[in-house]
């Protein structure tokens, strides 16, 4: 596969994973709207790795608390505030996982790749997400995330299985309309995505390990490279910015996404 190619698609993965413009939307998009082949499954989940591996890194001490108080959690204790936090975050994985399993059976999530579909994503949850923002109240910090929050943010979070949606986007939309702070909303959507990459970089990952070869390797080792610097680069500026702008900016370039791509739709 072409160096290009790769840093391509690595680049626009690792920007656009914890942006709330849907990397997803993104992903699909590129060899529909350009002369490119699909960059093929093997490659999404090099990419995909990278990301992991960003967030993990920016988040790296609310990890290894998490990780930490992983057994506690494991066996019904809330006691400590690893414990507390890896109980919430699996709880939050749970209905993203269930949904994920449903339309890989069904082959619904084959049917939704489509222009039409990301252009009314990108613009109505785009809007949705100026809504949330601007019209919901502040009241609560990331340490008032309680159990009933969780679930609430892992139906939302769910909900980004549609191609266009954004995973990052939409989990801040819940947490906003919920009353979180803009960052506090933005971080605990971040932490979210860890453990819902992870299942979904596994799952994948067992349909290409039959199929990895020492090209393929190198071409994975690649892509995982360019996106864990995309998306730490993404992730780091974002959070800086949520201290003094809004999530305006991100709407605007999905309004206007949104309605080019629904004009190329019904315009073929």
């Amino acid at each position: 596969m072409p160096i290009f190619h790769i840093f391509l698609v690595a680049v626009i993965q690792g920007l656009t994973e914890f942006l709330p413009v849907s990397s997803s939307g993104h992903l699909i998009l590129l060899p529909n709207l350009t002369a490119l082949d699909d960059q093929g499954l093997a490659i999404d989940v090099a990419a995909h790795v990278g990301t992991l591996g960003a967030v993990v890194l920016y988040y790296l001490s609310d990890v290894r608390l998490a990780i930490l108080g992983l057994p506690r959690a494991l066996a019904g204790k809330r006691d400590t505030q690893g414990s507390k936090l890896a109980f919430l975050l699996i709880i939050a994985t749970i209905p993203v996982v269930v949904a994920g399993l449903i339309l890989k059976v069904t082959g619904l999530n084959e049917a939704m790749r489509s222009i039409t579909v990301i252009g009314w994503t990108m613009l109505g949850f785009g809007i949705l997400l100026w809504w949330a923002d601007q019209k919901g109240h502040t009241s609560k910090s990331e340490s008032d995330w309680t159990t009933r929050d969780a679930w609430l943010l892992g139906i939302w979070q769910a909900v980004a299985l549609i191609p266009g949606t954004s995973r990052s986007g939409i989990t801040i939309t819940g947490a906003r309309f919920l009353g979180y702070e803009r960052s506090d909303a933005a971080k605990i959507a971040m932490l979210m995505s860890i453990p819902t990459i992870f299942a979904s970089g596994a799952l994948l990952g067992l349909d290409v390990a039959a199929q990895a070869d020492l090209a393929m390797l190198k071409d994975m080792s690649l892509a995982a490279l360019f996106s864990f610097a995309a998306a730490l680069i993404a992730l780091s500026l974002m959070m800086r910015l949520l201290k003094s702008v809004s999530f305006t900016p991100y709407v605007i370039y999905r309004v206007i996404l949104g309605v080019v791509l629904l004009t190329i739709a019904y315009s073929q």
